[in-house]
Formats: C-alpha cells, structure tokens, sequence
C-alpha cells in the first residue's frame, strides 16, 4: 500500500477546535466593561447565530468590526486578548483536538488554523497545541495603531480558500493531501477543495451536507 503523501491539516478555531464561539465571549466581555452598549452586544450575538446557523452574510460584518479598531493600540490588544483567553477560554478547547493534532503529526502533516477570528485569539491556541501556522483575518497597523482597514482578502467563506492555497502552494502540497476540520456551513469552499473534509459538531447545514458527501462527521 502507498503510503498517503504529507500535506497540510487545517483547523478552523471557533466551535471546532474550541467548543465556544470566542467572538461571543468577547462581546460579553466588552459588555461587562461597559465598552459596548447593549444594542451593540445584541446586534453582534444576532449576527454571531445566524453565522452559527450558516445564514450569515459575515464579510460586511467583519469590516464594520475591524472599523472600531481605528485608533486602538495593537501590543494592548494582544495583551489584554491573550489574557482574556487564559481567563474565559482556554478551557472551551476540545479534548478531542489534541488526539486528532498528534495524529497528523505522525503523518508528516503540517498543521494550520484557518479561521475568521484574529491573530490576537488564534496566538494562545497556536502556542497550545503547537500550530505553526495561523490563517485568519489581519488588520492594518500603522505606528502600533489599528486604521480600522482589514488587510484583504478576508479569510471567510472563499476567502479562506484563497488562503488555504496560499499556503499550499509555498509549501509545495496538493489540496487533495489536505485536511480541514470546521463545524461551519460557510466552510464549504474549503471542504470541497481538500481530499479530507471533516464537519466537526457541524452546524444543521453542514451535517446535511456531510451526510450526503459521505464525509466524515466527528464528535470532540
């Protein structure tokens, strides 16, 4: 038997490596510190389920949130997100992770988050499960502030198909070597692009999706 060639096992961060949506802990967060007025944290956990439920059209979304950014200092918001993930969801990870990331790296797999969070969320988890590479949604800094502009295209949906080949591609790896865990509908660009699609505590759509695919539905 041929043995399978390396390539690259991409996870997604949200409800997939961890079992919360870290956004709608951040809203909450933000709420409690009065930075955030409620309307705003009604609207953003509106948003959050319709992504959840894969009805949301998230890239208009995801602009106006980074627009708030505009002005914000970027070593303090590292600073204060690394905190808040040490506070409110290191615990959240799926214990099923660690098992399924040893795994592909006894393959030979090299190991990336792609994910719609930012670099600030996704730095604890690389740092805990020894991911070398993160693919997710960057902001404009200029002089260590944010201008509130995302650095384009945004890794969502096709977006994160574009980032996936990206690295691929220097890497020298064929996406059907490749691996990619997410529990989220809106993933599916990536899904039907890799040889190894797997809906991890996949949202109704997805599970709909994967049933019909054949493709593997895992429970962390």
């Amino acid at each position: 038997m041929t043995a399978k060639p390396p390539g690259i096992a991409f996870f997604d961060l949200d409800l997939t490596v961890l079992s919360v949506n870290a956004g709608k802990l951040w809203v909450r967060s933000e709420y409690k510190k009065g930075r955030i007025t409620r309307i705003q944290a009604a609207k953003a956990g509106l948003w959050l389920a319709a992504y959840h439920l894969g009805y949301g059209k998230m890239e208009g979304v995801l602009t106006d949130a980074i627009a708030t950014l505009e002005g914000q200092s970027e070593p303090e918001l590292r600073a204060e997100s690394h905190a808040f993930f040490q506070r409110e969801v290191a615990h959240h990870v799926r214990p099923g992770v660690h098992a399924a990331v040893a795994a592909h790296v006894a393959a030979g797999d090299t190991l990336a988050l792609l994910t719609s969070s930012s670099p600030y969320l996704c730095e604890p988890v690389q740092d805990l499960l020894g991911i070398p590479h993160i693919l997710c949604n960057r902001f404009e800094v200029k002089d260590g502030r944010f201008t509130g502009k995302p650095v384009l295209p945004l890794c969502f949906s096709a977006g994160k198909l574009t980032y996936a080949k990206r690295l691929a591609e220097s890497l020298g790896h064929d996406l059907a070597n490749c691996s990619f865990y997410t529990d989220s509908w809106s993933d599916m660009p990536v899904l039907a692009a890799v040889g190894n699609p797997v809906a991890v505590h996949p949202d109704p759509r997805l599970a709909r999706e994967a049933k019909a695919r054949g493709w593997t539905i895992a429970r962390w």
